[in-house]
């Protein structure tokens, strides 16, 4: 099976493409755009995998996705390409509204006319599966509630309205064209190759350099954390057994306030290495709390049972087996980092006027 995959160079599709490559005989088409956040030095052990092929080509291009979906001619598609921090749609919400709505406009439609000149079996086994994010779905704040995939969507956020919207429009080329589309829905993820502008990373690599550790308000928000192999596994499972037109959330059982999450990395990094170079007694004295971001949720939380009862998918890594893993590859891939344009600045700050 051929599978065409947005996004691929980026975190979670680079995590996807690696998994797919490595534990199944399936062929992979990669399309990125390579934004900041894509990187094909999270790929270069497969450059000469005969299974697998890259494509630099924007999503939002509409005779070049053409092009490339009548070249390879997929039997399924994986959209994971997507503009996906918060902090940098409140700085600049037109790349977010551009990549993620108008970009997952054409690639529907081009996905939508190739469908329809496939053969019948060609044609029934065809899958359009948008990965997308619990975001989209609000702020549980203090209720004590969870996300399932009923939850009315009420995102806070230009990046998760933008999210909301691409949701909207796969199930309305769902309902109308007949396309077969599956959306899933998923917690924060984080793992190996992930950019360090996100919380984990970051936490990282500046116990790492000694740097401060910024933590939003009094990092009382609370995210479910889902470790990116369980994740792509999970998304694997949607592809091959998921029911067309449904709805799966995909979570990792982990919530944890953002201060937790900080003071767990500190922990383990105080194990793995102690510090003998900067004034410190341990990395957790380098915490300081910054000013919150802007409309900034409080609680995001799971409710995976529906993946869990009828795809008989679980996640397998508990949030501090997988942290120790995501730690471990940071401190032995410092080279990878060494790549990134991106030095700690602080986003997503509103300017005074």
């Amino acid at each position: 099976m051929k599978i065409l995959i947005t996004g691929g160079s980026g975190f979670i599709g680079s995590n996807l493409i690696r998994y797919v490559l490595d534990n199944t005989e399936h062929k992979v088409v990669n399309v990125d755009k390579l934004t900041y956040a894509g990187n094909l030095n999270s790929l270069e052990d497969f450059s000469d995998c005969k299974e697998y092929v890259f494509e630099h080509v924007d999503i939002c291009d509409r005779p070049k996705i053409e092009q490339i979906i009548h070249k390879h001619k997929p039997d399924k598609i994986m959209h994971l390409a997507a503009e996906s921090h918060v902090d940098r749609s409140i700085d600049d919400s037109m790349e977010f509204i551009q990549t993620n709505i108008v970009g997952t406009y054409i690639m529907l439609e081009v996905a939508r006319h190739y469908w329809m000149k496939l053969s019948e079996p060609k044609k029934n086994n065809f899958l359009f599966h948008h990965i997308s994010t619990d975001e989209v779905y609000g702020d549980l704040c203090d209720t004590g509630d969870f996300f399932t995939e009923k939850t009315p969507y009420a995102p806070s956020s230009p990046y998760s309205a933008s999210k909301a919207s691409a949701d909207h429009l796969v199930r309305a080329w769902g309902r109308t064209y007949n396309l077969p589309v599956v959306i899933t829905n998923c917690s924060n993820n984080y793992g190996p190759y992930q950019f360090p502008e996100k919380l984990i990373p970051l936490i990282i690599i500046n116990c790492i350099k000694g740097k401060i550790l910024p933590i939003y308000g009094k990092g009382e928000q609370v995210r479910d954390w889902l470790y990116v192999e369980d994740h792509v596994r999970a998304l694997l499972k949607v592809l091959m057994d998921g029911k067309t037109g449904e709805t799966y959330n995909i979570g990792g059982n982990s919530e944890k306030t953002n201060l937790e999450v900080a003071l767990m990395i500190c922990e383990i990094l105080d194990k793995l290495m102690p510090n003998d170079r900067y004034d410190i007694k341990s990395y957790k004295d380098l915490i300081e709390f910054v000013r919150d971001r802007p409309g900034h949720d409080k609680r995001y939380a799971i409710d995976a049972s529906k993946i869990s009862k009828q795809l008989d998918y679980n996640p397998e890594e508990s949030f501090e087996s997988g942290l120790t893993k995501t730690i471990k590859w940071f401190l032995d891939n410092q080279d990878w980092c060494q790549d990134i344009c991106y030095h700690g600045e602080r986003l997503g700050q509103l300017k005074e006027s």
